[in-house]
């Protein structure tokens, strides 16, 4: 065992070494948390405001579904029309349009008022918000060497917790006090200076004035890659795209569910009003938002250790995929807290889980190709989440059970985690010609 003087040999020797790499990396890191951040308050508003609107409006559940579905359809259009972009002009330039695409759909959602209404602007919204993790995903594997991208992602995937958790603590008080427009409208100015901040700042790492020759020498520690992208036909005829494609169809979902319905779940199973969703959803996504990091966090920590990619990333996606199996009782549970926390263990374990899986595109395959990748592999979540909705629409309109949806959720991930390992038993990077 190291004695106290050595220890604190060590911690100096880490900080003086961190201190001589640089860590103008994280600042990076931290835009895309907050851009996260606002994609999904953004998203969330009509989550939070649908058991009211559903009044308002007049929509059923099977109607809901369909709304829910037509972002989701868009979503996949645009990870595969995006994601190309993206390649094609950068993550500068290409998450600057997804983000004022996204921002100026969820603010025409106060101009609407029918169900096709909702469905158009959700659509454009989908459309919009599908650039968010693929110019992501592609910023990490630019800025961060391999055995820092998955705590990277999963900083940054905790936005999408942090916005969950925004939004029903500020949504309601905004519906209640000026009207549930307004709900739509109040991330403009966010979503505004997220792009001029973003502009201002952001330069790949060969490019960029503030960043020091030591942290760029670290950022490419890794084996050079060809700079040429991949053409999207031939990308599928890897079974590496296939991993990240089966993987988000399979758990995808219930991502999209959680979003969607949970607000829903806990006004019609336990009777929540608007302004008492905020809490239980709060504490939801804040185990959410732990997971995020843990998940990413523990992945990191067994490559640290010396562990191959392929037996960190499967451990760890294994660990998210048992913890999440207790889903499958929430909708029997009375006590609304009891249900909380089970639910919150779930959203803990997907964040976890897609941190691992994110973080696999650029573990496989050369980072020109990354943002295609990824947004091949979401079209296939969303193509999916597409189809659950309208299924669960059906189902709770004929017969308001939650029960087989929560059975599915549980189960879902050590499926797909099954399915990875057939079809890339050592997760081998792909070798191009």
């Amino acid at each position: 065992m190291k004695t106290e003087a050595q220890e604190r040999i060590a911690v100096a020797a880490h900080r003086a070494s961190s201190q001589a790499i640089g860590r103008y990396r994280w600042r990076i890191c931290a835009l895309l948390f907050f851009a996260t951040t606002i994609n999904y308050v953004d998203r969330q508003v009509l989550g939070v405001l649908a058991p009211q609107l559903q009044t308002i409006i007049g929509w059923n559940e099977l109607q809901y579904g369909y709304i829910v579905a037509a972002f989701q359809g868009a979503y996949a259009l645009g990870l595969v029309l995006i994601g190309r972009l993206i390649d094609r002009v950068g993550t500068r330039a290409g998450y600057a349009i997804a983000i004022g695409i996204w921002s100026l759909a969820a603010m025409a959602h106060s101009l609407v008022h029918t169900v096709l209404g909702f469905g158009v602007v959700r659509f454009l919204l989908g459309f919009g918000e599908s650039g968010n993790f693929p110019a992501a995903v592609k910023t990490v594997a630019e800025w961060f060497p391999r055995n820092e991208r998955t705590l990277a992602t999963g900083v940054f995937n905790s936005g999408s917790n942090v916005g969950a958790i925004l939004a029903p603590l500020a949504v309601p008080w905004i519906a209640i006090h000026l009207g549930w427009r307004f709900a739509f409208l109040f991330t403009g100015f966010f979503s505004v200076t997220w792009v001029i901040v973003w502009l201002a700042n952001y330069r790949r790492p060969s490019e960029h004035p503030k960043l020091s020759p030591g942290e760029l020498a670290y950022i490419d520690s890794d084996p050079a890659v060809p700079s040429a992208g991949i053409a999207v036909k031939k990308l599928l005829g890897y079974k590496q795209t296939w991993v990240l494609i089966l993987g988000k169809f399979i758990t995808d979902p219930v991502w999209w569910f959680f979003l969607s319905w949970l607000p829903k779940f806990l006004y019609s199973k336990h009777g929540l009003s608007l302004l008492e969703l905020g809490p239980p959803l709060v504490a939801i996504y804040l185990m959410a938002d732990a997971g995020s990091i843990a998940g990413g966090g523990v992945a990191s920590l067994f490559l640290h250790r010396g562990w191959s990619p392929n037996r960190a990333r499967k451990t760890a996606m294994l660990i998210c995929a048992i913890c999440a199996t207790p889903i499958v009782f929430a909708a029997n549970v009375t006590s609304v807290w009891a249900a909380v926390g089970i639910l919150g263990l779930a959203a803990a374990s997907h964040q976890g889980w897609s941190a691992n899986l994110l973080t696999l595109a650029s573990d496989l395959f050369p980072r020109p190709a990354v943002a295609s990748v990824i947004g091949i592999g979401g079209f296939g979540g969303a193509i999916s989440g597409m189809l659950i909705s309208t299924l669960i629409g059906l189902l709770l309109q004929l017969t308001g059970s939650y029960v087989p949806v929560f059975i599915l959720a549980g189960s879902l991930y050590l499926v797909a985690l099954t399915v990875i390992h057939l079809l890339s038993p050592r997760l081998e990077p792909v070798r191009l010609a």
